[in-house]
């Protein structure tokens, strides 16, 4: 759930201002004004009714307290937001919802919402990406101890460690917003056949998808695999941030030292301290994403035209795995646009036996290479 004491720490703030209930409910609204407009340009309602519906939902004032009250008879809460509409348009107020069922606006919504807090995920990844590619040609040629399995291997630079850094962000970031630029309007109606508005159906929904901005389909109320992408994305997307932000709280480490955030976290006992709390709560983020993922990909089986639960099981957690991959953008790119690297430390350690200062390989080509190849 949105949280004003933990979404700062974790990076979700923003994210989350554009998936509150206030959100949920303008999205809602958004969807059934767009519909009835599709619908009245088809003449399956009056012009007057949709001009008439869409001036009172713009002086609508719904309490989302008070919504999700009502929603609870009838399981979700557009059954309740209709009626408030309908009230509220007199006698207009039959061409509201046309020819759709719940959920063709609660998934279209939902969408949305995808996007708006898309945006704001997309946005840090970039700009997570862009620090670490600076970082990159920055220190292209600076020498350091490259490390597996926990123990001193050979030489390398801190530029391609930034770079494969980048790599990976950039990938991800590149599929999440394809995965959220493909997801479509919903529009089925009862059954998903499109019978109530025959024989406008698919010009309707062609209309509501122009109309919103989004791509459009065939129904989709229980073919579920857009959910799983987006919530895969997202999930790879919180994995590339953890990454990075591992090997900064490692590197930041006492007996390392090779790097620091530029604002480092204090410690409550202990003011010595310097903690890498930007890439701490990256990593802390990032470690929900793949449970969230598996609630969504694990709803997947909706059972025949419309699903008794799986669907109701999306809405929160989407939102969820939107706020985990968006803080661990968040909170890595701030890690990433304020760290200090500290060449003289990552030379001591470099020079510690066995390795000594042996050449680092084609480190700087491999820059030069992986910059070169970033994705836009």
């Amino acid at each position: 759930m949105v949280s004003a004491l933990f979404d700062p720490v974790f990076g979700a703030d923003r994210v989350a201002a554009r998936l509150d209930d206030a959100s949920w409910v303008a999205a809602l609204v958004a969807v059934e004004v767009a519909l009835v407009r599709a619908a009245a340009e088809h003449g399956v309602v009056p012009t007057a009714d949709a001009e008439r519906i869409e001036a009172v939902a713009a002086g609508l004032r719904v309490d989302p307290a008070a919504l999700g009250r009502a929603a609870v008879e009838g399981g979700n809460p557009v059954i309740p937001l209709v009626r408030m509409l309908r009230a509220a348009a007199g006698e207009a107020g039959a061409s509201v919802h046309p020819g759709a069922t719940s959920q063709d606006v609660m998934d279209t919504a939902a969408v949305l919402l995808v996007g708006w807090a898309g945006e704001v995920v997309l946005d840090d990844l970039r700009g997570a990406a862009d620090a670490a590619a600076a970082l990159a040609q920055e220190h292209r040629d600076t020498p350091m101890i490259a490390r597996t399995l926990g123990q001193q291997a050979l030489p390398t630079t801190f530029g391609l460690v930034a770079a494969g850094w980048c790599t990976g962000v950039d990938r991800a970031r590149a599929r999440l917003a394809e995965v959220v630029g493909a997801l479509p309007v919903q529009l089925g109606g009862a059954a998903g056949t499109l019978a109530a508005l025959h024989p406008h159906g698919p010009a309707v929904a062609a209309s509501l998808a122009r109309a919103l901005r989004l791509a459009d389909a065939a129904p989709w109320h229980t073919e579920r695999t857009r959910i799983g992408e987006l919530a895969g994305a997202l999930a790879v997307a919180a994995g590339a941030c953890a990454k990075p932000a591992t090997d900064v709280v490692l590197l930041a480490g006492t007996e390392l030292g090779e790097v620091s955030e530029a604002a480092p976290g204090d410690s409550s006992s202990m003011p010595h301290k310097r903690n890498p709390i930007a890439a701490v709560t990256a990593r802390a983020a990032a470690r929900r994403a793949p449970g969230l993922a598996a609630v969504l990909l694990a709803a997947a089986d909706h059972e025949h035209q419309r699903a008794a639960g799986p669907w109701h099981a999306e809405w929160q957690t989407l939102d969820e795995l939107l706020r985990a991959a968006g803080g661990a953008a968040a909170r890595l790119r701030t890690s990433l646009e304020g760290l200090q690297v500290h060449p003289e430390r990552m030379a001591a350690n470099l020079a510690l036996p066995p390795v000594g200062a042996a050449a680092p390989g084609h480190a700087g080509e491999l820059v030069d290479r992986l910059l070169a190849e970033r994705v836009r």
